[in-house]
């Protein structure tokens, strides 16, 4: 099965020429990259969270499969949502599914249901792939998007990842997308992401899920980011750097009104 673009022309351009031009400009060719085990990256529209994604990307090596864990925006499918086979479309390449750990991952872990429906039009992971694309063509993606969650679930999806990213020879970045706080004020914005930003490079899932879901913080990709800790965790994270931090403000000039952008890594 081969998923198409869903949001290409919407939330970057939809023409390849023109989209590998705008990924260059968030680019830092000076980055020190490092071996990573997980990281969190934004997903709105290029042109607000593109110099955010792009310093996360230029800051890693890259494996040979991310494992993509985002959320589901859409309602469309089952709780947690793995797409297990086929291949997905963007303008400037074609990302194999890594049918090897899809397959682990959904043998292991119940809680995660075999469902492409779920996937169709859900930008959140399709918004990585044009910086994937950009360092390499031959990387494989585990595509998980997530609805609904308990911290135990998240725990449990995260350690059954972990346990399938251990079973592969290869090398396996399980990377969250989340977007941070959705339309308040910039000064509450950076007031409650830098809450949410502690726990993650503080290695706490438990924390991270606590801290967003008692004081209504609307960080979108909580779930996927606290299970990518989870998994970071089993897989020996011992450290994490928060690589840049911004609003949709630095864009629109609109600080009223804003959306918080995080870009980290777990080594």
């Amino acid at each position: 099965m081969k998923r198409g673009p869903a949001v290409a022309g919407q939330f970057y351009y939809g023409d390849a020429f023109r989209l590998s031009d705008q990924v260059r400009q968030y680019i830092d060719k000076n980055a020190k990259k490092e071996r990573v085990i997980g990281l969190v990256s934004p997903h709105a529209g290029l042109m607000y969270s593109g110099p955010v994604a792009g310093a996360v990307y230029s800051a890693i090596d890259f494996p040979e499969t991310f494992v993509l864990l985002g959320p589901n925006h859409t309602g469309l499918g089952a709780r947690i949502s793995l797409m297990e086979s086929g291949e997905w479309e963007i303008p400037t390449g074609m990302f194999q599914i890594d049918e090897t750990i899809a397959c682990k991952i959904a043998m292991s872990v119940p809680l995660v249901s075999r469902d492409a429906r779920a996937h169709m039009f859900e930008h959140s992971l399709e918004v990585q792939l044009p910086f994937i694309s950009h360092f390499t063509k031959k990387a494989k993606i585990v595509p998980i998007v997530m609805l609904s969650a308990s911290v135990d679930e998240c725990r449990t999806v995260g350690e059954g990842i972990a346990e399938a990213v251990k079973s592969v020879n290869y090398s396996v970045v399980v990377a969250a997308s989340s977007d941070m706080s959705h339309y308040v004020p910039e000064n509450v914005a950076k007031q409650q992401d830098r809450k949410a930003i502690d726990m993650i490079l503080s290695l706490n899932p438990e924390g991270l899920y606590e801290t967003v879901t008692r004081q209504r913080i609307s960080m979108c990709g909580y779930l996927p980011a606290t299970t990518m800790l989870f998994a970071a965790k089993a897989l020996g994270s011992r450290s994490a750097r928060l690589v840049k931090y911004a609003t949709s403000a630095d864009v629109s000039g609109d600080y009223e009104n804003v959306v918080g952008y995080a870009g980290i890594v777990l080594r």
